[in-house]
């Protein structure tokens, strides 16, 4: 089941992008990277993505920015947001705008699983949710 999930990791930093698209796939979820939003939004015009899993700070578009026009342009795409900033401001900022979920770096391989596996169990309720005819 998780080779049906596609995962879109959004980050300027290399080691990054290379160590969760690592973790993932050995998970067996189908991984895509981009370096900034701007790529971010040019890979999810061309093919939908399940989740995507950002960083916040990145040159050209940061992370809320692109969360905004995630929320805007593809709804049904669940967003993580990853923070090196891991204060409470940030956080809840990120919520606010509609993060499903966050995670702090660094991270432990086991907790950005862990953290995917919620997000994505909790869009897919959610989605359940909006499909049921109302009583």
């Amino acid at each position: 089941m998780k080779n049906d999930i596609a995962i879109l990791v959004v980050d300027d930093e290399e080691m990054m992008r290379d160590l969760l698209d690592k973790i993932l796939s050995r998970e067996g979820y189908r991984i895509k990277t981009a370096r900034d939003g701007i790529e971010a939004l040019e890979v999810l015009e061309s093919e939908p993505m399940d989740l995507v899993i950002s960083d916040v700070k990145m040159p050209r578009m940061g992370g809320f920015e692109l969360l905004k026009e995630i929320r805007s342009r593809h709804p049904q795409t669940g967003v993580i947001i990853m923070t090196a900033y891991g204060d409470s401001h940030t956080v809840k900022d990120a919520l606010l705008l509609g993060a499903d979920e966050y995670v702090t770096k660094p991270f432990k391989s086991h907790e950005i699983s862990l953290v995917v596996e919620r997000a994505y169990w909790r869009i897919l309720s959610n989605a359940n949710r909006m499909d049921r005819p109302h009583r």
